[in-house]
């Protein structure tokens, strides 16, 4: 399984160390906001579980996220197939940070390694971000990744109960109008 480097970010494998701070990371209803709620330590740790089985098995995955400098666990970030049931079909890259790693642009800097690793090691044709229409933050994140969207693919998330949280947006990145090092175009 590939270790994923930028300039302040390591991407990696999960270890009995993450699952405290991922579990409070979990917990955080301002992190979880755009989630249906709030998880468990032991859901939490069963994530953590799958995640590392996923790299295990295929090589790639949702890696944990730390700062190299440190060695902090701030979250996870990465590649995972879209679920069954979805409208659309592809390979989805993502990410989640604790609040104290938001603003500085570490969910871009982790999403350019994805988005590369993706493009350069798997030769992905395409990869797709999934999000709830209100979180604007991830939003935001995907259009300096150079992704784009198409409001015609937006959809109720079938995963999501009615509320406000339902309503999604598609956003895209060919492996054409990607630049190695970069955005998209």
């Amino acid at each position: 399984m590939p270790e994923l480097r930028t300039d302040r970010l390591v991407l990696r494998g999960w270890r009995a160390s993450d699952l405290g701070p991922w579990a409070a990371m979990n917990a955080d209803p301002v992190v979880r906001a755009y989630f249906p709620g709030v998880l468990t330590r032991a859901q939490s740790e069963a994530s953590a579980a799958r995640f590392q089985a996923d790299l295990d098995r295929r090589g790639w995955g949702w890696w944990a996220v730390e700062v190299a400098a440190t060695g902090e666990f701030i979250g996870f970030a990465g590649l995972d197939p879209v679920e069954d049931g979805m409208p659309f079909t592809g390979v989805e890259a993502g990410w989640r940070l604790a609040r104290p790693a938001w603003g500085r642009g570490c969910a871009t800097e982790a999403g350019r390694a994805v988005i590369a690793y993706a493009f350069e090691s798997l030769e992905l044709p395409e990869v797709l971000a999934v999000t709830a229409a209100g979180n604007l933050r991830s939003r935001a994140v995907m259009d300096r990744l150079g992704m784009t969207r198409d409001p015609s693919e937006d959809f109720d998330d079938p995963g999501i109960p009615e509320g406000p949280l339902r309503r999604s947006v598609v956003y895209r990145l060919r492996a054409g109008d990607h630049r190695p090092g970069g955005a998209g175009r």
